[in-house]
């Protein structure tokens, strides 16, 4: 399964480099595969694991924080596996080209 989520306070100063620096220390030392974007970051796991680091990370910034606003995105594909890299890979081996990653 792969899970794409973002996590933030609400009503929190405008830069949130700090705050979201703390979440993804907790996703690397999850042990999960991920990619962290500028926008959100995607884990690829099973659901109860994945779910569980999600939690984690809200409960994390929600000690801190009144307002919390989780937003998670699931793409569950029974049988699928290596999907956070083997779906860009499909997609270069298509174009004959490397992308940008």
């Amino acid at each position: 399964m792969l899970a794409q989520f973002t996590v933030f306070p609400v009503g929190a100063r405008e830069s949130l480099s700090k705050e979201v620096a703390k979440v993804i220390d907790f996703i690397d030392r999850s042990g999960l595969p991920y990619t962290v974007t500028a926008m959100s970051t995607v884990v690829e796991g099973n659901w109860d694991e994945v779910m569980a680091l999600i939690k984690k990370c809200h409960m994390s910034m929600k000690r801190s924080h009144g307002r919390i606003y989780t937003s998670i995105v699931i793409d569950d594909r029974k049988g699928a596996v290596r999907r956070l890299t083997g779906k860009v890979d499909d997609v270069e081996k298509i174009l004959k080209r490397k992308l940008h990653r």
